[in-house]
């Protein structure tokens, strides 16, 4: 057991359940980080950000203690190939 919170990715009552720390659901993981394409388009803010918030829990959660599963495995272990 990692002791990491699991998000599946493609399951939309997960998805519904954390978002970004402004509260949007339009984030997507990218490498070690995630991007909100709301946040993006606000004057003055930064879409990349380091944790969701759980909105269950109200907790902010960093990306290092979550497990992002797709239907072909970890995000993490996706690597792109040449």
């Amino acid at each position: 057991m990692t002791g990491r919170t699991t998000i599946h990715l493609q399951d939309e009552s997960d998805r519904w359940r954390w978002v970004c720390p402004r509260g949007h659901r339009s984030w997507e993981p990218t490498n070690h980080h995630f991007w909100c394409q709301k946040c993006a388009r606000l004057d003055g803010a930064d879409g990349v950000f380091h944790e969701l918030r759980n909105k269950k829990t109200g907790n902010l959660v960093k990306r290092d203690d979550l497990l992002l599963e797709t239907p072909v495995g970890q995000y993490e272990s996706r690597e792109g190939s040449a």
